[in-house]
Parts: structure tokens; sequence; C-alpha cells
């Protein structure tokens, strides 16, 4: 499945720029980072913070429309701070580490603003639980209870800061549940069989390599075949 999913991606992306000197293709550094929640895991709010960072390839169609696709380390999860003063107390902290292939359509307004929308596939590489300040040792990668593949739903917005460098939010919201879990209702205090679904906040630098030679050799237009 991962093999077949990185595969059909760069496929896109080959046949994408085909014809296309690749001089267009530009490349970009990110870092930056999240702020994610898991639904149905009685923890609310955006309070787990981890890295985003890896590397972009963005293919032009014009100066408005663009493709991209990178390879990011994304780390997401769940956090509660203790809420009470005894051994029970209350904390909860999940951690859930993927390697992401995000893949986006662009579109770029008067040269300073970018919308993108697309999807994501996560491998997941690592993950973590404590509850009430103790390591949950039955949760592991190979237990079996996170899913590896991780599929989102992304809406991306890029600001021009300089002539190479952007800023980056990011939402991101899987499409189908990581995990199924029994979870102790904080309402009626009873087990309760639920799906969890990972919300992500993301906000990143990203800095674009090539720009101006894509710009120049897309005036240009294309080569005439030798």
């Amino acid at each position: 499945m991962m093999n077949k999913i990185a595969g059909f991606l760069f496929l896109i992306l080959v046949i994408s720029s085909s014809g296309v000197d690749a001089q267009r293709i530009m490349g970009a550094a990110i870092f930056g980072v999240n702020a994610s929640q898991v639904d149905g895991d009685e923890v609310y709010g955006y309070k787990k913070f981890g890295i985003n960072a890896g590397l972009s390839a963005i293919v032009p169609f014009d100066d408005k429309w663009s493709i991209s696709i990178e390879n990011i380390y994304n780390e997401k999860g769940a956090h509660q701070r203790p809420k009470y003063q005894d051994s029970l107390d209350g904390s909860y902290d999940l951690k859930l580490n993927y390697l992401e292939v995000p893949f986006l359509l662009h579109f770029t307004d008067k040269d300073i603003v970018t919308f993108g929308a697309g999807m994501s596939w996560g491998r997941l590489i690592k993950v973590a639980e404590q509850r009430n300040g103790y390591a949950m040792p039955a949760t592991t990668l190979e237990s079996g209870i996170y899913n590896k593949n991780d599929f989102n739903l992304l809406l991306d917005i890029r600001f021009r800061v300089f002539e190479r460098l952007r800023l980056n939010a990011r939402y991101a919201y899987s499409v189908r549940p990581l995990a199924t879990r029994e979870i102790i209702d904080s309402k009626t205090g009873r087990p309760n069989i639920r799906d969890q679904y990972s919300g992500l906040f993301s906000f990143r630098l990203i800095y674009v390599f090539n720009e101006q030679y894509s710009r120049e050799n897309r005036k240009q237009g294309p080569k005439p075949v030798q």
C-alpha cells in the first residue's frame, strides 16, 4: 500500500511536468510547528505541539496555477495537563509521528497569496501514550491500536514574506479513523466505543528555490525539440 500510493503520487507529478522544461520545477524547504488534537478521546483543544518539516517539489502551469508534492516529518497527537493533585491527575499525552506525503493544487493571486487544497497520506512511524503520568505499554506501533496509514484532507494558504520566503498556515483533518477505542464518557462515566480522528493546524516557513529561473523559463515558452 505504501509503495503504491507513493508511486502513484510521483507518477502524477511526472505526468504533470512532462513536456515542461526541468527548470520550471521549483523546490522548497519547509519547517514549522503543529497544534493538534484527536476527536473522540475526551481530551479537548489543539494542545499537542510538534514539528512539521521536510521538502517539496512545485510544478507551475502558469503564474497562477501549480501543483506540489511534499515529503515531510509530521508530529501529531493529543495532550492534557494534570487536572488533579493526586496519583490519578487526569493528565494525558499521545504522540503520533508520521512520514507524510501531501499533494496539493494551488492558485496564486497577484503573486502575493496562494490558496491550496489537496490530500495527504501518512505512514505512522512512532506512537506513545501516557495516562495520569504513566506510560501505556500496550500502545505501540506493532499493537495495531492506531492505523499505520493516515489519510487527510488539506486546506492551505501561503503569504509571500520576502522574495523566496513564504508564511504558510494549513489545516488537516483525517478522512478515516485513526483508531477505534473504548473511552470512558466524561458525562455518563460509562465506557463508549468511539472512532477517533485527527485535527491539525500547521504554521510553517517555506523557502522556495529556483523560482526566478522557473518564471523566466515559462516566459520563454517550451523549447523546440532537437
